[in-house]
């Protein structure tokens, strides 16, 4: 996209210095490459910049799910060459700002490990934990840096409509594969085999506890977003249960992940994380020393209005990941 279309936009400083959506939506653009998000473009009176710019004011209605998915699709064809993407309803439909921030942050630690040069192409393998319906991280990963991919998902019907994504985008195919894991209960188990080398994991965990506990969070963000009172759950994001929700959820969740993680030390650089809650930390951390990590460190990243955060570690000590290859 020009800067010079979007240059009336206010930048979004918290986002990455490499993301793209740094400097907003230019609107006009993405109608014009996916016409169909016209319905959904409103105009913010508050949202003005010093020039009282008209582009300045536009957005949508980040509460409506159908608004977020024209968005999104509009995004993908305008700044990552995703010109078929489609998720189901009720799915997760993801913040790309903030789902490309996870994968600068990577390439930045992945640059201290290759001599201050961010690691390009097919030869970095990378996990995703819980690809969901919507496919992002291994779209984003593989159009910003050539990165290749294993999804792997617990759900058959998120893992249908991936190969969906994947097949109606030719390029895809080569460098993105799909495995479901069988037993809801592991996370590497299953999928992480002898032979196997990864770069780094990464992972967007369920945050909730339970179902009730999803459904009031999302009440909370709807009335946050629209500076209203609503009772019903909206989900603008979407969301089903394992994508959302799991017993003990994010603690419980992140805990086990660290502890499979211990079983496959050699195999993976870096093994990553989101962190949603910021008092979920320092149990992490006492996990982390349990299983004798050689190093870890938290990265801090803005996500829409939270502030988000992740975790990664390795088992790897400073020599060996000298010696780890990138080609």
């Amino acid at each position: 996209m020009e800067k010079s279309k979007i240059k009336n936009s206010i930048e979004k400083t918290n986002l990455h210095s490499r993301n793209l959506h740094r400097l907003g939506y230019d609107f006009a653009a993405l109608i014009n490459i996916y016409p169909d998000l016209q319905q959904f473009v409103i105009i913010n009176d508050y949202q003005i910049d010093s020039n009282h710019s008209e582009q300045a004011k536009q957005t949508i209605d980040f509460s409506n799910p159908k608004a977020v998915k024209a968005l999104n699709k509009a995004l993908l064809m305008a700044n990552y060459d995703i010109q078929n993407w489609d998720i189901p309803e009720n799915y997760l439909c993801p913040p790309i700002p903030g789902r490309v921030d996870y994968i600068h942050y990577i390439a930045d630690l992945l640059t201290k490990n290759n001599n201050g040069i961010i690691p390009q192409g097919e030869t970095i393998q990378v996990l995703d934990i819980g690809v969901g319906a919507n496919c992002i991280y291994p779209i984003l990963g593989n159009a910003v840096y050539g990165w290749s991919f294993v999804g792997t998902e617990i759900d058959e019907k998120a893992l249908q409509n991936c190969k969906k994504i994947i097949e109606a985008n030719p390029r895809l195919v080569d460098c993105i594969s799909l495995q479901q894991q069988i037993e809801s209960r592991y996370i590497f188990k299953n999928i992480i085999t002898t032979e196997d080398r990864f770069t780094f994991t990464m992972c967007n965990p369920p945050f909730h506890n339970s179902q009730e506990e999803a459904t009031k969070s999302s009440i909370r963000k709807i009335n946050n977003l629209e500076n209203t009172r609503t009772l019903k759950p909206v989900l603008n994001f979407g969301g089903q249960n394992a994508e959302l929700w799991c017993d003990g959820g994010e603690s419980g969740f992140v805990t086990q992940m660290i502890f499979e993680s211990a079983k496959y030390p050699m195999q993976c650089l870096w093994f990553t994380t989101l962190v949603s809650k910021k008092e979920n930390l320092s149990s992490f951390y006492k996990t982390l020393n349990k299983v004798n990590v050689a190093d870890f460190k938290t990265i801090d990243m803005a996500q829409g209005q939270k502030t988000s955060r992740i975790l990664a570690w390795t088992f790897m000590s400073e020599a060996q990941q000298k010696v780890w290859s990138f080609e």
